[in-house]
């Protein structure tokens, strides 16, 4: 037996397709804007306030030391 899909089908099909994406929209921005909220809040609570430090050279030095890797010869 063969049955055919009508019009209503499809307009039903439709409205519920449009609600489902609006629906899926909002909830990704709302868990975007939870999700940034919470990195600023641990990013906030992780960070010490320091003191400004100049970046100005020490005892006459002009660059700072290179860390580097000993090579036996």
């Amino acid at each position: 037996m063969r049955t055919t899909l009508t019009p209503e089908f499809y307009q039903l099909f439709a409205v519920l397709l449009v609600a489902a994406m609006a629906v899926t929209f909002v909830v990704a921005a709302v868990a975007d804007g939870a999700f940034v909220w919470l990195l600023r809040r641990l990013s906030a609570r992780r960070l010490p306030r320091r003191a400004t430090v100049l970046n100005v050279p020490e005892r006459g030095r002009t660059a700072p030391a290179a860390d580097r890797t000993p090579v036996r010869r």
